[in-house]
């Protein structure tokens, strides 16, 4: 079985996806893929780009079912592999979503 990922966002953002038959986020215009996290790695994002920001959710993405090509890239700040995906997430590929806020 193929460890989960993880991707923060908005319900508004999560909705908008819905109408558009899968979800897109800005990075994947600005830097070509769309930022994601191990399970442990969630907690940190959070703090250190979401801080005090409400309406948001944690999408948990099964990798086998997202068709983009999903790369391991290290984080040199944290010097950390953090999954990112390299085209849209398809809704079938996401298995549940959480309410962060």
């Amino acid at each position: 079985m193929t460890e989960h990922i993880y991707h923060i966002t908005t319900l508004s953002a999560w909705e908008k996806a819905q109408e558009l038959g899968a979800y897109s986020a800005p990075s994947l215009d600005s830097e070509g893929f769309i930022h994601c996290s191990k399970k442990e790695q969630v907690e940190g994002v959070l703090q250190r780009f979401y801080a005090g920001q409400t309406g948001l959710i944690l999408l948990n993405i099964d990798p086998e079912l997202v068709g983009a090509p999903l790369i391991y890239e290290m984080a040199t700040d944290l010097q950390e592999m953090f999954p990112h995906i390299y085209g849209k997430i398809p809704l079938k590929s996401v298995i549940s979503i959480t309410s962060l806020t």
